[in-house]
């Protein structure tokens, strides 16, 4: 089952249990320093490096979801193969939680996704400032659909310097593109639900961050195949269209790398949101992005003007003063009314 429940237990618990939308108690004891530290070093890493690898890969193999499904087909393979000799504990399927994760999966193809048609119309900042403003919404829904208190001044600070950074950034964008922001727009809004609703099942359904990487991208494969179906994509990877894409030895290597760093991302990224709040987990991916910035700058022509530029350290320096919210004491009680 996907929680685990003392059937002796009245009152509170059984309103507890009979909401969907109201988390577990957090546990008594918070986690290490040491091991949330960990975990933000290892999602950092992966993320940094994430974004640009897919530029990368769509730009050699402009079929955005068929890159996508080689990385979640490969991610899925390799943890099965890694539990059956057990190099990882991993979770064996289950329809008890394969049903919890069916929004799961939602959520995470169409942000995946949408992510990436963004990435094969605009520039990587263009992204990262749109994303630095998610914030702002997700740390309401942590607070209604979470537990959390709402942020603190420095906090709210903090969100509205990443909105006010982003704001800035589209006055001075010259590479304005309707089709690139129309994908942002759609990212953004599959991106709050998936922030949000993939916290809710890390904190109630009990399993291994390998189980939750392995049922995420076995169970995204299919709905995703059937998107490089309806975007024709098998046609451009086998050179039927006017494309006249070709397979070579560098865009066979370079769809390798984004498979490697896409499961070394979605164990980090499922790691990171166990431990941690909701808009805590997406502020970390904003700063992050640093790295991302770096890499895109040296390796890439296709980069922000310095005015845009400008506008996304505003963003980066604003997000770093953010503190997570704690939970409220009295968040069952009030939830349940």
């Amino acid at each position: 089952m996907a929680n685990t429940k003392d059937t002796t237990n009245t009152g509170k618990e059984d309103v507890e249990a009979a909401s969907p939308l109201i988390p577990p108690k957090p546990q008594k004891t918070d986690p290490s320093w040491a091991t949330v530290a960990f975990a933000v070093g290892l999602y950092a890493t992966c993320s940094s490096c994430m974004l640009v690898v897919n530029k990368v890969a769509v730009t050699f193999v402009p079929a955005p979801a068929f890159v996508l499904f080689c990385q979640l087909a490969s991610a899925a393979v390799s943890v099965f193969l890694a539990a059956g000799i057990g190099m990882v504990e991993s979770n064996k399927l289950e329809w008890e939680k394969v049903k919890a994760f069916v929004f799961v999966v939602v959520a995470f193809v169409g942000a995946t996704f949408t992510n990436m048609k963004t990435l094969q119309y605009s520039n990587v900042e263009t992204f990262i400032v749109f994303r630095s403003s998610t914030p702002l919404l997700i740390s309401f829904c942590d607070y209604f659909f979470l537990g959390r208190q709402l942020p603190s001044r420095r906090s709210w600070l903090s969100l509205l310097g990443l909105l006010f950074g982003a704001i800035l950034y589209v006055k001075y964008d010259s590479a304005f593109d309707v089709r690139a922001y129309f994908w942002v727009a759609a990212w953004f809004a599959v991106f709050t639900f998936d922030q949000v609703y993939i916290k809710f099942v890390c904190d109630t359904v009990q399993m291994t961050s390998w189980g939750r990487v392995y049922y995420t991208n076995l169970l995204s494969c299919f709905p995703v195949l059937a998107l490089a179906f309806a975007f024709q994509e098998i046609d451009t990877i086998a050179g039927k269209d006017q494309l006249n894409f070709v397979w070579d030895n560098t865009t066979i290597g370079v769809l390798l790398l984004s498979c490697a760093v896409g499961i070394a991302m979605s164990y980090s990224a499922f790691l990171l949101r166990a431990l941690v709040s909701a808009t805590s987990f997406t502020v970390v991916g904003i700063m992050c992005k640093i790295a991302t910035v770096v890499i895109n700058c040296t390796i890439w022509d296709k980069h922000a003007s310095f005015m845009g530029l400008a506008a996304l350290g505003i963003c980066l320096v604003a997000g770093s003063f953010y503190q997570q919210a704690p939970y409220r004491e009295n968040r069952l009680e009030g939830m349940a009314k």
